[in-house]
């Protein structure tokens, strides 16, 4: 079968296509014949070699999300599951491939009208976007901040603070033209990369929900509120500063609070629990997908140098 590996870390050309075997199901597993394959900021990371040191080597097959139809079950699984179409959570591993395995707990049918693309643009960042909210501890009537909201986690986040009643919803973003298309998702603030904007937008915010990371981070710190919470959920920015913990220490006396958030810690029913419920509201379009572009699995590279250049707006898809 094609698929895709770190060949070099570092540079989306250090990508390469290479043909390797089938995957075969181990028991309790699925083997999934790939239609969408979902290309996330984390692939970005330990493409460049960021992960190394947590046992991530050159040669590595990436992705994490695909859809798809089952084709074969390993021992101990429902031989039904065949045939049926799935989303699928592949670890951090497996995805860019043209067939792709997963353990039955993390597969979820696709419901009818639902596309390949469109659940890989929300399956794994929609968890992420609802659970970091409730992490915030986030109420109707509270302004929020999503840093980094042009991506998919920072997407639906947008559209379920709209949804849940946000006083405000402000974004930070590199264009006009993206955040135009961010109030269009529910965005009523919209602010440049450092956070500045020169209008009307809260001088603070009781939730701030961080995608980027970064140098920057200390200073979003400085945006929130007396008691607000500062939730990060990604680091596609790089990592803070080692000493950004010394913000909050000298803002004692304001009770902020902050927190690293991974689906991980999230028990796997509760995951799938709220994958269901936002696959539904997709097909009622009560939350939208969004897909940047569809590119074939060889293009990979060509799809990391946009994730790079900053040129995508949602989530790019790949198709065998």
């Amino acid at each position: 079968m094609k698929a895709v590996v770190i060949r070099t870390f570092g540079d989306p050309d250090g990508l390469e296509v290479v043909d390797l075997p089938a995957p075969v199901p181990a028991p309790g597993q699925v083997r999934i014949a790939t239609e969408a394959i979902g290309v996330g900021g984390v692939d970005a990371v330990i493409r460049r070699g960021a992960l190394a040191a947590y046992g991530f080597r050159e040669g590595h097959l990436l992705g994490s999300e695909v859809a798809g139809r089952v084709t074969a079950v390993g021992e101990g699984v429902d031989a039904s599951w065949t045939g049926r179409r799935v989303w699928a959570f592949t670890g951090l591993s497996g995805g860019y491939a043209e067939q792709a395995v997963s353990a039955v707990e993390d597969i979820l049918p696709l419901p009818d009208g639902l596309t390949g693309a469109d659940a890989v643009a929300l399956g794994g960042s929609g968890v992420v976007a609802h659970f970091a909210l409730d992490r915030a501890r986030f109420l109707p009537g509270e302004t929020v901040l999503v840093r980094g909201a042009a991506g998919s986690i920072g997407i639906t986040a947008v559209q379920l603070a709209a949804r849940g009643g946000a006083g405000a919803v402000a974004v930070t973003t590199s264009s006009a033209e993206r955040g135009a298309r961010l109030r269009d998702l529910g965005a009523t603030h919209i602010l440049d990369r450092s956070g500045q904007d020169g209008s009307d937008t809260p001088r603070g915010f009781d939730v701030l929900i961080d995608v980027v990371g970064g140098p920057q981070l200390p200073l979003f710190l400085d945006r929130l509120n007396p008691n607000g919470r500062f939730v990060a959920v990604g680091v596609v920015g790089g990592q803070p500063p080692a000493d950004f913990g010394m913000r909050l220490m000298d803002a004692f006396r304001r009770s902020l609070s902050f927190a690293t958030f991974s689906s991980d810690t999230v028990p796997g029913p509760d995951r799938q629990a709220v994958r269901s419920s936002q696959f539904a509201a997709a097909v009622r379009g009560d939350l939208r997908a969004v897909v940047h572009e569809v590119l074939p699995l060889d293009q990979a590279a060509l799809a990391h140098h946009r994730m790079d250049a900053g040129e995508v707006f949602g989530r790019i898809v790949l198709t065998p």
